[in-house]
Formats: C-alpha cells, sequence, structure tokens
C-alpha cells in the first residue's frame, strides 16, 4: 500500500463527522432530588408494575413448571394403571392426601413417604423433565397463546360494542 494513502490518527479525525450539540429545553440536574418515582432503564419492554419480586416470565414459569409436574403424574399413573396395580394404587391414595399446586413440595413428600414411594417420586421427576425438554411444544405454546389473546380481545370489544349500540337505541 502507498503511504500517502494511510492517513495519520489526527487526519482520520478531521474527516469524521463532528458530533452535534443537543439542545434541550429540560436540562438534567443531578442536583435536585426526584422523588416521585423510581429511576427506570430505557428500553423498548413494557414497564409492569407491582412484579417486584419476580418478573412476569418468572411467575409464568414457576406455573409452567407445577404444570409439567401435573403432566408428569398424570403420565406415570396412566404408566402404572396398565402395569403395576399396586403402584397405582399407592400413588392414587397418595395423591388423594397431597395437593399437586407446588410441585417440587408434592415430589418432596412423596419422595418421604416410603422407599416405593421415592422411586414413583424420581420418576415423576424423570418424566418431568424428559416432557419439558422434548415433548412440550414452546412454539405452539407461544402461538396459541398469541391466539387466544388476539380472540379474546376481539369478542371482548365486539360484545361491548353490540351492548353499547343496543343500549343507545333504546334511548
Amino acid at each position: 500500500m502507498d503511504s500517502s494513502t494511510i492517513l495519520q490518527l489526527p487526519q482520520l479525525f478531521s474527516i469524521l463527522p463532528k458530533p452535534q450539540r443537543v439542545s434541550r429545553a429540560y436540562p438534567f440536574k443531578p442536583w435536585k432530588k426526584r422523588t416521585s418515582q423510581p429511576t427506570r432503564f430505557q428500553c423498548q419492554k413494557m414497564y409492569v408494575p407491582g412484579f417486584g419480586e419476580a418478573s412476569p416470565e418468572a411467575k409464568a414459569s414457576n406455573n409452567l413448571h407445577n404444570f409439567f409436574t401435573y403432566i408428569a403424574v398424570s403420565i406415570v399413573t396412566a404408566q402404572l394403571q396398565s402395569y403395576n396395580p399396586e403402584a397405582y394404587e399407592e400413588l392414587m391414595e397418595f395423591l388423594g392426601r397431597h395437593s399437586l399446586n407446588d410441585g417440587d413440595k408434592f415430589c418432596a413428600d412423596l419422595m418421604r413417604e416410603s422407599s416405593r414411594h421415592k422411586t414413583l417420586a424420581l420418576r415423576i421427576l424423570e418424566v418431568r423433565s424428559a416432557y419439558c425438554k422434548n415433548d412440550f411444544e414452546w412454539d405452539n405454546l407461544k402461538r396459541l397463546s398469541f391466539k387466544m389473546v388476539d380472540e379474546s380481545n376481539t369478542r371482548l370489544m365486539r360484545d361491548y360494542v353490540l351492548e353499547t349500540s343496543h343500549e343507545e337505541r333504546e334511548k
């Protein structure tokens, strides 16, 4: 390469456009204490108030986690019913006494019930993991959720318009 075509560092800065000064109608004053609202970072996501302890996604993830336990219990009970009726009866009796609302608590209680129940709990944990990783259709969940929200919003708005237009005609 020819040495005359290589720009020196000061020359490079001279050909770059100069930054424009932005005039602000309300300049930032760091000495003023803001007390009205907490500082939020600017991002493209919607701010969701009231989820300080966990994001909406974290709460939905927790619900899915418990739902996967429910699915795993359903799968294991169906399997046991056909090839191990005695274990099926034990699991059904345990289900009658314990709630499946908290999947981890259910599995922990099942493990501590007896050695036979521990084997059932380990099977449920195995099925829960396999179902979540291999069989649950995450893309289908997203598609169905979008569809459900859109259809529900449309139905609610249509019902409201029909209801209010009917009331106006009666007046």
